[in-house]
């Protein structure tokens, strides 16, 4: 009977105790403010995952980079057509070729930039990457063949950032002799640009060419006073404290913006100019 008794009190005591949790419970569902809904986790595609290649697949592909690049190293193809479709210069004016690399090809092409010398007989022939060596590989097709009164060269910052492999002063020097032989020999009159000024280049960082490109525009300075060669000096009015260029006038640090070409345009007029008279 005594258990019977402790049994009884037991049960009671847990049965008040699940009452008391049950009223506690409600209390508290109906102080709280609804929970908002739960938001679906956003589902992202996965990145698609480039396939790992054999080392045989591998070798294949980059001899197969290797044979496009090498079936047209100079871009002779590039110009081509267009060289074939150019009329002859207008009576009474001079055309001026503009040889170059990237910076010659953005030349009036990038929008923003504006028209490239508009009602100028000026003919653009720059390939964006060029290195002087591919440039004196294609000087005869796109330059003399096209039969310019002058022609204004622009190169060398691609041979500093090593874009067809290590390159020398001496052979950059070479190159630009190599032109400008190919020009005079041909009455063409020459203009050499100086290498715009650079801090870094963004495919190829950390080749300092900011020291390296003053030691060549001197060397093309000198070189252009000793053979009656006119020298258009972008980099005096393009260079910043850091040796790259002035700050507002580049999109990258390499190539020039509308603001850059807007430096460049009247000191290659001015050259141009100096260079004719009297031709």
């Amino acid at each position: 009977m005594r258990d019977l008794t402790r049994v009884s009190a037991v049960g009671w005591v847990i049965f008040g105790f699940v009452i008391a949790c049950g009223q506690m419970r409600g209390q508290s569902a109906v102080n709280q403010t609804p929970a908002p809904a739960a938001t679906a986790p956003q589902v992202t595609s996965p990145a698609p995952v480039s396939p790992v290649l054999t080392p045989e697949e591998e070798t294949a592909k980059q001899i197969a980079t290797m044979e496009t690049k090498l079936a047209d190293w100079p871009q002779l193809g590039r110009y081509r057509a267009d060289n074939a479709a150019l009329a002859s210069a207008m009576e009474g004016t001079q055309r001026v070729v503009f040889y170059g690399d990237s910076i010659t090809d953005s030349w009036g092409r990038r929008a923003g930039t504006g028209e490239f010398f508009p009602e100028k007989s000026y003919v653009n022939r720059g390939i964006s990457g060029q290195t002087t060596p591919q440039m004196v590989v294609r000087f005869r097709q796109d330059v003399i063949d096209l039969r310019p009164a002058a022609v204004v060269i622009l190169a060398g910052t691609n041979d500093i950032a090593g874009n067809t492999g290590p390159m020398t002063p001496q052979m950059t020097e070479d190159n630009f002799r190599s032109m400008i032989d190919l020009a005079k020999a041909n009455g063409i009159r020459v203009i050499v640009a100086s290498i715009l000024p650079v801090a870094d280049y963004p495919w190829k960082p950390g080749l300092a060419p900011a020291p390296k490109i003053r030691t060549l525009n001197d060397w093309l300075k000198g070189y252009c006073v000793v053979h009656s060669v006119t020298y258009l000096d972008y980099y005096s009015s393009m260079v910043g404290q850091d040796g790259g260029m002035k700050a507002g006038i580049s999109f990258d640090g390499v190539h020039p913006n509308a603001q850059g070409y807007a430096i460049m345009s009247p000191l290659a007029q001015a050259a141009i100019d100096k260079t004719l008279v009297g031709k």
